[in-house]
């Protein structure tokens, strides 16, 4: 188990470089939370590979 610094706080960047088995490839919305951004970092520079979701993302598909 890990734990997260005493002063993190709401809008401070954390990086999980290895997650297992609930990486991105298994992530899911079921309980209406969105799913993060995906970013690879190589030599000091990010890149944005898979977009953060949206609310509308979550609500696209239901009926309305």
């Amino acid at each position: 188990m890990r734990t997260s610094p005493a002063d993190l706080g709401v809008g401070d960047i954390v990086a999980t470089p290895c997650t297992g088995a609930y990486g991105a490839s298994m992530a899911s919305n079921y309980n209406r939370m969105p799913r993060p951004a995906v970013v690879f970092v190589r030599d000091g520079e990010a890149r944005v590979v898979v977009r953060r979701e949206t609310l509308d993302d979550l609500l696209r598909s239901d009926a309305g």
